[in-house]
């Protein structure tokens, strides 16, 4: 109840309103989060997690932010932040309907399409709780290559969660990319960590994106993440952003490419199987690739 109370005074710090209710909500691993009920009608949640980096809340909120900007997929509004938390607005949760996931791949699509002035960010971030590199670069390819695939897949081999074997082809990939990366595109605004749990489902019967780990990157990289743990009605949202905006021939077939650094993040923070996955990956991709050419 203290710790309850502590909350409630540092909402009410940030956001000149009254906590008259904080209830405990899912925040997933990364977070505690509280639901807080303000004296102005408003709901809200606030995040927050011992130690955590004194940019950690600051620099979401800026990814938030950002990707507002695109007026594509809603994102929650950032209503106050400090070093220990991060307070947004509260989305009423519903289920998925074929409708809502139609929506949200016309809305992906604009804000893929708002872009970004370079590949990478202007500031580094996080996954998780692992540090993201973001300094630009020149290319794409060159991005993937060094902000992405190689520092998660140094991280795991030395962790053990994945041997110099597995590791191969991964790097075998990196030496390939720029024949395997598919026709070049300007950088796109993407969310970054795209997976089904950073999806909400609203009431409003739209999908609101949380949980950013945003920068300029490939519009195919977010479209894989959601492929690669699964979310409801997957077809109607691909089926209905390529509408939108048409994806690259041979994008389906690059898929296991774009998965390949979310896999070697699971692979660094808990090990497990994620590092054959990552590796098993690779080799699907070239695979295929050898066998177009031969």
């Amino acid at each position: 109840m203290a710790r309850m109370g502590g909350i409630a005074a540092k909402a009410e710090a940030l956001l000149g309103a009254g906590v008259i209710a904080t209830t405990p909500v899912a925040g997933g691993d990364t977070n505690t989060a509280i639901r807080l009920r303000l004296t102005d009608g408003r709901s809200a949640v606030l995040k927050t997690r011992p130690h955590a980096p004194h940019d950690f809340y600051t620099s979401e909120a800026e990814a938030l932010g950002w990707l507002a900007q695109a007026g594509g997929a809603p994102v929650p509004e950032v209503l106050g932040v400090a070093e220990d938390c991060l307070i947004v607005s509260w989305v009423e949760p519903a289920k998925a309907t074929a409708d809502a996931a139609e929506a949200f791949g016309r809305a992906l699509a604009v804000t893929h399409a708002a872009g970004a002035e370079e590949f990478g960010f202007p500031r580094d971030g996080y996954i998780g709780l692992a540090p993201l590199p973001n300094k630009p670069a020149a290319t794409w390819t060159e991005f993937y290559a060094t902000r992405r695939v190689l520092p998660y897949l140094k991280v795991a081999v030395e962790r053990g969660a994945m041997t110099a074997e597995q590791a191969a082809p991964i790097e075998e990939v990196v030496r390939r990319l720029d024949d395997l990366a598919g026709p070049p595109e300007p950088p796109a605004r993407v969310h970054g960590d795209l997976w089904s749990g950073n999806v909400v489902w609203s009431t409003e019967d739209r999908a609101f994106l949380i949980d950013p780990a945003a920068y300029g990157g490939h519009r195919e990289t977010d479209l894989a993440m959601l492929a690669l743990f699964g979310i409801q009605h997957l077809q109607r949202i691909l089926d209905s952003y390529d509408e939108a905006t048409p994806l690259a021939d041979g994008w389906r077939e690059r898929v296991p490419l774009h998965q390949l650094h979310p896999l070697l993040v699971h692979a660094a923070l808990f090990g497990g199987g994620y590092g054959a996955r990552a590796s098993a990956a690779a080799e699907q991709l070239l695979a295929g690739t050898d066998a177009a050419t031969s």
